[in-house]
């Protein structure tokens, strides 16, 4: 068979399902054979963006490993964004591009891009094929490095000639990546030290980071946690991981993160951070985060350990494997004293004080427009914690995150390392594509929504029905909230336009998209607006919440400042006193 036929038998070989892509010169020869397939189902996106969120979306809503293709040049550096945000997000997800033929690389031929050498610094790892014979054993290593150790994208880029030329084709191939064996199972040194320090410390943490959820260590995080009465605060890339609705649950730590998470993790004198990275969303000034606190790092990258925190007892493993163990070791640990919350009852008791004086809220808007907090609350609680919600960046992103509850793992995805606005939709398109049973609705912005909304085209048109709420407060939102505290309300481009002109009208949109459009301005249209939509299965359907411009997202960290001068509201800091501790 020819090059582009391997790689279609590959893929199957490999399971692939959906592919996410846009076909063009170079990657041509792959789109004949794939028109034959019975396995795998191609979905022609309108953007590559959009097929590189897509296979994320997928990915992230599954735990497989999500497909993208594109041809050379524009085609593979349009996915240079998505491939970042999935290097960033540690998802698994392969990108095949075309190449120009062997011959022509190097030569500014059209449509050419060294796209291995652009994507190195955003890939766990790429390939150049240089034969066809090789493109099985390709494949077959860049699905087992994006799947394995720490997730990530792999891109396989392939040249022309290797595709339309013949090649013989042998299945399975041997792997050849001798130096690659990630750490799956933590030294049980470094695990018997860390249950020692649980059980011995006064104000301990659970950090739970993404790479919980990456594992599928969410009932073991659970069993930990109640055995130990532990606190437990969940980063924006971890929502889910534990359930919003458990006592021991502080919600999401960072610079829009909680009161009590804030001062948990401030005030701890030790921290065990799960799969997590010490982001500086989280950590605020890094030099004064948690300065009483003793550091245990669980990772399954050792890269991660001691990067921006130094950790005193540093645990490589698979966060499966490591809260298993801990389990054992902590139970081993136990003593004939209290155990669980009843020993830590004090830290509870200033924990508990500081959620019942600092709960999450908001000031309803005084011209009576719609409270975007209130939107996004109450279809959460309308449609409940088994759907997937994939939310936009900005201040929309940080409100799904604070008010909607996420009860189950993967119900709750969107860009967080790399705030990649026009994610959601093109993300919900593949989460909906991967998990059909599910309902999925993208939460966005006005601003991220006319970034990618043409994939409605795609959703209608390959029968994926997913709905899109968008936040539409006629700016950019989270752009606009700074403007306002740091830059005396001088609003330089950040009104958008769609409140005062209605450009565009998103339910007009929505009906030229092929989908079925809606539009609430009214708290007393609210709940039968969302009830609208949800009685919709057959199409995707796009509501334009108008709500008020000047709604912030609070709690908040300012940039670059500690997590000591977090505000509660504007001109509000909250009252922590150092004596109760």
């Amino acid at each position: 068979m020819n090059g582009a036929s391997a790689l279609v038998r590959s893929l199957e070989e490999l399971g692939v399902d959906i592919v996410f892509g846009i076909p063009g010169g170079a990657i041509l020869p792959a789109y004949d054979p794939l028109f034959d397939s019975k396995k795998v189902r191609h979905i022609l996106v309108r953007h590559e963006q959009g097929a590189g969120h897509a296979a994320t979306g997928y990915a992230q809503a599954t735990g497989r490993v999500g497909v993208c293709m594109a041809t050379s040049g524009p085609g593979a550096t349009n996915l240079v964004t998505p491939i970042a945000d999935a290097y960033m997000d540690s998802v698994p997800m392969v990108a095949i591009t075309g190449q120009v033929a062997k011959s022509a690389i190097g030569t500014d031929a059209f449509q050419e891009a060294d796209i291995q050498g652009i994507t190195l610094p955003i890939t766990k790892h790429n390939y150049l094929v240089q034969t066809g014979e090789e493109l099985p054993r390709i494949l077959a290593e860049a699905f087992h490095l994006a799947a394995t150790g720490r997730p990530g994208p792999v891109l396989v880029d392939i040249p022309k000639d290797v595709l339309q030329g013949q090649t013989m084709f042998t299945w399975p191939p041997t792997l050849e990546l001798p130096g690659y064996h990630p750490t799956m199972h933590p030294h049980g040194k470094q695990i018997r030290e860390a249950a020692r320090l649980i059980a011995s410390a006064k104000r301990p943490v659970f950090y739970v980071g993404g790479g919980v959820l990456k594992a599928g260590a969410s009932a073991g995080l659970r069993k930990l946690a109640e055995l130990t009465g532990v606190p437990v605060v969940t980063t924006l890339m971890a929502r889910g991981a534990f359930p919003d609705s458990h006592p021991q649950h502080l919600g999401m730590p960072g610079m829009h993160g909680t009161v009590s998470a804030v001062y948990a993790l401030q005030r701890a004198d030790l921290i065990v951070a799960l799969g997590a990275r010490f982001d500086d969303r989280v950590t605020g000034k890094l030099d004064s985060f948690a300065p009483n606190a003793t550091i245990v790092h669980a990772d399954i990258d050792p890269a991660e350990i001691g990067k921006n925190r130094a950790a005193d007892v540093p645990i490589v493993g698979d966060a499966r494997y490591v809260i298993d163990e801990l389990i054992a070791a902590v139970s081993a640990e136990a003593s004939d004293g209290p155990a669980g919350r009843e020993r830590l009852a004090d830290w509870w008791s200033q924990l508990d004080d500081l959620r019942d004086r600092y709960p999450l809220g908001w000031e309803d808007p005084a011209d009576g427009t719609l409270a975007p907090q209130q939107v996004i609350k109450r279809l959460g609680e309308i449609v409940g914690p088994d759907a997937i919600y994939v939310a936009g960046v900005g201040q929309h992103q940080m409100w799904a995150a604070q008010f909607i509850k996420y009860e189950n793992p993967a119900t709750w995805l969107n860009s967080g390392g790399l705030g990649t606005m026009g994610y959601a939709v093109p993300a919900a398109m593949g989460a909906k594509a991967g998990a059909p049973d599910k309902v999925v609705w993208a939460i966005d912005g006005d601003g991220c929504f006319q970034m990618t909304n043409q994939e409605l085209a795609t959703c209608a048109l390959e029968g994926i029905p997913i709905k899109v709420a968008v936040i539409n407060n006629g700016n950019l939102g989270m752009v606009r909230q700074w403007q306002t505290l740091f830059y005396d309300e001088r609003y330089s481009n950040t009104d958008l336009g769609t409140h005062k002109h209605r450009i565009p009208d998103f339910v007009k949109l929505a009906d030229a998209l092929g989908c079925v459009g809606l539009r609430c301005e009214t708290v007393s249209d609210l709940d039968n607006t969302i009830a609208a939509a949800m009685a919709v299965t057959d199409q995707p359907v796009v509501i334009d919440f108008v709500v008020g411009k000047d709604a912030m997202v609070w709690p908040m960290v300012a940039a670059g400042t500690s997590n000591d001068e977090i505000m509660f509201a504007r001109g509000v800091r909250p009252r922590f006193d150092e004596d109760d501790i």
